[in-house]
């Protein structure tokens, strides 16, 4: 399912608005409570959160696995339109490339709950659900690179899978920081990362 595609019941039929408005909030009650629990977060708690029954939220979402994979899958849709702006609007191939994976480090800083989600489950069910959003970001990125590297601005042996594990490192400097002195600086990570995929 692409961004602009509303999800579907099982009978694959649009949901009401009704329907629809309560599934956004349990996205959004599930994003703050993993933030603050982490994986070890509860359905009862999202539900709660979200002001609704316990079985609405099963019925949108039937496990926390579901669940998770859809905050997943709602974030790399968000990066993915992130990287389909950058393609349309910017020239500069390395600004094109380079400001798309700062504008995905910040939508990332703001999300814990993803953050977690992607250091912290092993689920095949987590991934499975989210693995076409997933695979729609890598497009998008390998479109980026394609022309930063027929622009001359990203060294020739850059591919894609290197930039999750790129990102990966970052978000884990994320979750490192803190208010203590000498906390790690993520952006500065990331400037490190940029600079290491250039053409010399």
């Amino acid at each position: 399912m692409n961004s602009m595609e509303a999800p579907t019941t099982l009978t694959g039929r649009p949901l009401r608005a009704d329907a629809q408005r309560n599934r956004d909030r349990i996205v959004e009650a599930a994003r703050a409570v993993f933030a603050e629990r982490g994986l070890d977060a509860q359905m009862e708690e999202i539900a709660r959160r979200a002001e609704v029954g316990v079985g609405t939220l099963y019925r949108h979402f039937p496990t926390k696995e579901a669940l998770m994979g859809e905050l997943l899958a709602d974030r790399w849709r968000t990066l993915s339109d992130q990287a389909r702006e950058s393609l349309a609007e910017e020239s500069d191939p390395w600004e094109a490339f380079a400001g798309t994976l700062r504008r995905n480090a910040e939508t990332m800083s703001a999300d814990a709950a993803v953050r977690d989600t992607i250091m912290g489950s092993d689920s095949p069910a987590v991934w499975e659900h989210s693995e076409q959003a997933r695979a729609d970001l890598l497009e998008a990125t390998a479109e980026l690179i394609v022309r930063g590297q027929a622009g001359g601005v990203l060294r020739e042996d850059l591919t894609v899978e290197d930039v999750p594990m790129m990102m990966c490192g970052v978000c884990a400097t994320m979750g490192a920081g803190g208010p203590a002195p000498g906390r790690l600086d993520w952006r500065r990570h990331l400037e490190l990362v940029l600079d290491g995929t250039r053409r010399r």
